[in-house]
């Protein structure tokens, strides 16, 4: 197959998809090796973009995904009459930065670091198809585990995870934040394995809970911004 009929076949694949398409299956399809799909598409994607063209072409970890041009997004929602989707309130940013950094976690590791019920917030974001499930840990319970989708590479802009921006530690205060986060996950990883496999665990010492919190009580942590 030639580059050109390569280019167009890929062109045609993305386009019909609309979703992100596994690098995989496109080389399955069109009986082409990993590298020359990733090399043609890395093209398209560099020819898209020079000739400020209305259509991009994203890498999104091992996926491709054909999509508007994010500087004309105003001109298409205006002639989609589609409403811009509310913003993310900052409870909703803090629980979706947590599991972004620290994938695969559960429910409690975030409610753990950001002091509050996140119950709310988590079902949010698995609505908007930020999160995901990721399996159960394996521990008393069986507590879900969430991790990040390919729409959360796309809404931020990433191609893959390692392009995540490192946790702040340049001020004094950012230094004290990352260590209590760290330390907050630690202490929850050893809490949650430490009860050897088939040995009866002895009942946990009794503490104080938290009153039960709400979308209402993370409104008024938040300040002004309410969950969306």
């Amino acid at each position: 197959m030639e580059l050109k009929e390569l280019e167009s076949a890929i062109e045609g694949i993305l386009f019909a998809a609309g979703d992100p398409v596994p690098t995989e299956r496109i080389c399955l399809a069109l009986e082409q090796d990993r590298e020359t799909v990733d090399s043609v598409c890395q093209r398209l994607a560099d020819a898209y973009s020079y000739e400020r063209r209305g259509i991009r072409l994203v890498r999104l970890e091992h996926s491709w995904q054909m999509c508007s041009a994010p500087e004309y997004a105003s001109g298409i929602r205006r002639a989609l009459e589609s409403r811009k989707p509310p913003k993310l309130s900052q409870p909703a940013l803090e629980a979706l930065a947590i599991v972004a950094y620290f994938q695969p976690v559960t429910r409690a590791y975030i409610e753990q670091v950001r002091g509050v019920d996140s119950s709310y917030t988590v079902g949010l974001l698995l609505d908007r198809g930020l999160i995901c499930e990721a399996g159960r840990l394996n521990v008393p319970g069986r507590p879900v585990q969430f991790r990040t989708t390919s729409a959360f590479l796309r809404c931020f802009g990433l191609a893959s995870l390692d392009d995540l921006p490192e946790l702040p530690a340049a001020t004094q205060e950012g230094v004290q934040m990352t260590m209590e986060l760290e330390s907050a996950i630690g202490r929850l990883q050893q809490q949650e394995q430490q009860e050897p496999e088939g040995q009866e665990e002895s009942p946990p010492e009794q503490q104080e809970e938290p009153p039960a919190q709400g979308p209402e009580a993370e409104a008024e942590w938040d300040g002004e911004g309410a969950a969306p």
